[in-house]
């Protein structure tokens, strides 16, 4: 956050910097933790909140006309980039609309980098477009990856479909290195770019799109997973602008990364990019079954895999990883019609999985969706039991079909949970039975993933509401929160504080 955006809040930060920052729970990467259950552990989060009005003729908000927020920072014009808290920052990702730099204008991706107790904006990377328009890289859609944080090293998915590794601390501690070239990386056009305190600093990239042939469908946007000294991350592989064609059926849709130094050292081999509906773009996620790690993936084909963490030597020379279920979340009625498939993009027809796979309790939750500019349709809720793993067909526990398309990942609290689903409702699920226990409508189009925390379920939509309901069996609207500009992105929680970002603004709510 600039100066001008921060100078009128400084009484209000006095009091909460003088505050203890004991019990601290940061939100690290997507989903909070490697399970991506959208859950978090806090206490004493407001319901009276009043977002603001801006100030006149601008974009900043007066803080005199706000209640319960923090603070407010500017992003560009459109935000996916769902936030990531740790280590004392605010991770974003944004477009280029509202420039930070006035000589980096333009079309770009950008990660935003706040200070996590007074809003400060600290640094960014600003990341060039890949030139293929909305075939892969869509226009001023902006950076749609969640970061994941691990220590002082923090790992993205760029628009162009590079995972970059940066330094926590952007270039105010200097360049850590060994990559000295961020000038280079961020230009565009031949215009040379100025590296300052407020850039980025790149240690290592790692052009996934290029060394695979990936060809990624309208954005990349997979959320690393990382697992020791390892990185896993989607390709975002799928179709060209035909959506009929796919331009590489053999490349990998999930690959596997040296988290050190940047080299892929596994890939998917089963086959996910030649039954690509659409892409893939699900982030991986990681639990432990009878004592054994596994990765468990949603793919652009309507299957939820279950691979082992550790690479193998494939018969054809190179190293993937070993497939240890798969689960088709389309059901048949689907797929065909009278033994004919049912074309792709229609209402009946089948979907792949956009949203994350959540695992909790040796089971799998997951839910099919589309890209939203599809429209509505049939989807389905899906339960399995990652112990009975036996062969390769995977078996529902039961699954839900009263829940449309969906590209929101669940929340899961005990024997409940809570799915957001396109068309603007929110259902309540008995995880032992797969039962529906109740369903409210926002009444609007909602991306935005359901987050519980402090006993409250929080879920953001198309009309700029922050829907907050009682987590709990019977249904309970607490209230709606109304931000002005959609909530693309889910809320996330951390340290006792809510964040929400906009597409314009990232908010720190608490009391």
């Amino acid at each position: 956050m600039s100066k001008s955006y921060v100078s009128p809040l400084i009484p209000l930060f006095a009091a909460l910097l003088a505050a203890p920052f004991a019990q601290a729970k940061d939100w690290p990467m997507w989903g909070g933790k490697p399970d991506r259950n959208m859950v978090a552990d806090a206490t004493g989060l407001p319901d009276d909140i009043v977002s603001g009005k801006f100030l006149p003729k601008s974009e900043v908000i007066d803080p005199k006309s706000t209640k319960n927020i923090r603070w407010v920072g500017k992003l560009g014009s459109q935000a996916y980039g769902t936030p990531v808290v740790a280590g004392g920052r605010v991770y974003v990702g944004t477009n280029n609309e509202a420039p930070r730099d006035p000589a980096q204008t333009g079309d770009r991706g950008v990660l935003m980098c706040f200070d996590e107790k007074t809003g400060d904006f600290l640094w960014q990377l600003v990341i060039p477009k890949v030139g293929a328009g909305k075939v892969s890289d869509w226009e001023f859609v902006g950076l749609c990856s969640s970061v994941a944080i691990d220590g002082d090293r923090g790992y993205v998915v760029s628009n162009r479909g590079e995972l970059i590794c940066f330094d926590v601390k952007g270039m105010a501690d200097g360049n850590a290195g060994p990559f000295t070239d961020e000038a280079k990386f961020s230009s565009q056009d031949g215009k040379p770019v100025k590296i300052t305190d407020k850039s980025a600093d790149i240690i290592w990239v790692t052009d996934v799109r290029t060394e695979l042939g990936i060809f990624p469908h309208n954005v990349s946007s997979c959320s690393p997973l990382i697992l020791g000294d390892k990185i896993f991350m989607a390709t975002s592989n799928g179709v060209d602008w035909s959506h009929l064609n796919i331009p590489a059926p053999f490349a990998p849709a999930l690959v596997v990364l040296d988290k050190n130094t940047g080299k892929i050292i596994g890939e998917e081999a089963s086959g996910v990019s030649q039954r690509a509906m659409h892409a893939s773009w699900s982030s991986p996620g990681y639990t432990t079954v009878n004592g054994k790690g596994m990765i468990v993936w949603g793919g652009g084909d309507g299957f939820c895999y279950g691979f082992e963490p550790e690479p193998y030597q494939h018969k054809d020379g190179f190293m993937a990883l070993k497939e240890l279920f798969r689960y088709d979340a389309d059901p048949v009625e689907y797929r065909t019609k009278n033994g004919a498939p049912i074309k792709y993009a229609t209402h009946d027809g089948p979907s792949e999985l956009i949203a994350t796979v959540v695992a909790q309790n040796n089971r799998a939750y997951m839910v099919i969706g589309q890209d939203p500019e599809h429209g509505d349709g049939v989807g389905m809720l899906s339960c399995i039991d990652l112990t009975a793993r036996g062969d390769l067909s995977g078996k529902a526990i039961w699954v839900n079909k009263d829940i449309g398309r969906s590209i929101s990942t669940p929340s899961v609290v005990g024997d409940l949970l809570f799915q957001a689903e396109y068309k603007g409702d929110i259902h309540c699920i008995d995880t032992k039975t797969g039962k529906q226990l109740w369903v409210h409508s926002t009444n609007s189009r909602i991306w935005s993933s359901t987050l519980v925390a402090d006993g409250k379920l929080y879920c953001g939509n198309e009309d700029g509401e922050l829907v907050i309901l009682k987590a709990g069996r019977e249904k309970q609207l607490i209230g709606k929160i109304d931000f002005f500009s959609p909530v693309y992105c889910s809320p996330v929680v951390a340290n006792n504080s809510i964040f929400v970002a906009t597409h314009t603004h990232i908010f720190a709510i608490g009391k």
